[in-house]
């Protein structure tokens, strides 16, 4: 083994035991493809509960007030855990399970700082998997069940207990804003770079509208509320035994937004058979058949406690939130890559070409999508 990775690994064992006895730590791999967060699962020898924990190492670059990130997980913790002593009914016969953050040993409270890093331990939930695509019709469902039960339990919850962690986030005129100062200090050639020109060409065509949501929230049609902030597919847990969502995980965004930045997402992220990291851009298309199961199972508990200008906004946030993330891919490739962890050159600038090819997707079947919302509302409504 190189001297490099002996190093990383001893100090992944010094990281680990000051969360749990060094003495009955068997094991530590790496956990995920976070384009963040370093995550790791540590697996535990001996009586004493838990049998394995998450340890993450907090991007602090991403994440500048750590100390925050951790106040609104503890604060969720909390909530749920006591909406789960009194389980909705929505959830009968079935697990429920949310990230809990492990306190560290000693005087040290619930994060250490490690050679100017910032890690913390959460709990592990297990017999359960994520996937980075949509298995079948169920699947998706039980996805959009996932999203649905989690902001259910969360929806009592008063956005002003919770840190305002990334400000700006998912507010697409400010990356605009962002990605305009960006361009503007370098020219681009586009005989030498088609594939950028194209990008470029794609976010001019789409700078009317960018505003919907954020202008719908001034005018008060639209609340800032609890939301996750990032419910791609592979942060819902899908049990292992059943195939039923049992929790979301990676909570650090979860912060006060527009419940629509989470559909919106959500969806993006699933109905993309063809996955977010593919260079096929022909194969890119947003599935609608994965879309009505993915809305099917959120409205069938979302239906409670959304309004009908929360209902309204749907078909726009499934326009929308993919372009957003295109523009912060695009705008990160310009930048240098700076807050995305990529593989290769161009990555970003790939990433960004794929969310624009489904948001162009999403726009040639716009009237159907519309349609589909509404009836997957109407049909939602009928039940309840």
């Amino acid at each position: 083994m190189a001297e490099g990775a002996l190093h990383h690994e001893s100090s992944l064992q010094q990281i680990a035991g000051q969360f749990h006895p060094p003495e009955r730590i068997a094991g530590i791999q790496s956990l995920g493809s976070g384009n963040v967060n370093d995550t790791f699962l540590v697996r535990l020898d001996g009586e004493g509960d838990p049998p394995a924990f998450v340890m993450q190492r907090l991007n602090t670059t991403v994440f500048a007030r750590p100390e925050l990130v951790m106040g609104n997980l503890l604060t969720l913790g909390r909530h749920v855990q006591r909406r789960l002593a009194s389980p909705p009914p929505e959830l009968a016969g079935r697990r429920w399970e949310v990230p809990r953050v492990l306190a560290a040993r000693g005087e040290a409270g619930h994060w250490v700082e490690h050679e100017g890093q910032f890690w913390r331990s959460i709990s592990y939930i297990g017999a359960a998997t994520t996937t980075d695509v949509i298995r079948d019709a169920s699947h998706a469902r039980e996805i959009g069940y996932g999203l649905g039960m989690f902001h259910h339990l969360i929806s009592d919850l008063p956005a002003g207990e919770l840190a305002d962690t990334l400000e700006g986030f998912h507010v697409t005129p400010a990356y605009l804003s962002r990605y305009d100062a960006v361009l503007s200090g370098r020219s681009v050639d586009g005989a030498s770079e088609p594939r950028l020109q194209q990008a470029l060409e794609h976010v001019e065509r789409r700078r009317v509208g960018v505003d919907v949501l954020e202008a719908a929230c001034a005018r008060g049609e639209l609340q800032r509320r609890p939301i996750h902030g990032d419910p791609k597919i592979n942060n819902v847990m899908i049990d292992e035994s059943n195939g039923q969502a049992v929790g979301l995980i990676d909570l650090d965004t979860v912060k006060p937004g527009l419940i629509h930045y989470d559909i919106g997402d959500c969806l993006r992220s699933c109905c993309n058979a063809a996955g977010e990291e593919t260079l096929d851009l022909a194969s890119v298309r947003f599935d609608l058949s994965l879309c009505r199961s993915i809305l099917d199972g959120y409205l069938a508990i979302g239906r409670s406690f959304l309004t009908d200008a929360d209902l309204r906004y749907l078909p726009d946030c499934i326009r929308l939130i993919p372009f957003e993330l295109g523009l912060r891919f695009l705008t990160d490739h310009l930048e240098g890559d700076i807050y995305f962890r990529t593989e290769r050159p161009e990555h970003n600038l790939d990433r960004a070409l794929v969310q624009f090819a489904l948001t162009e997707s999403i726009e040639s079947q716009w009237d159907a999508i519309s349609d589909l919302v509404q009836t997957s509302i109407s049909a939602c409504s009928v039940r309840s």
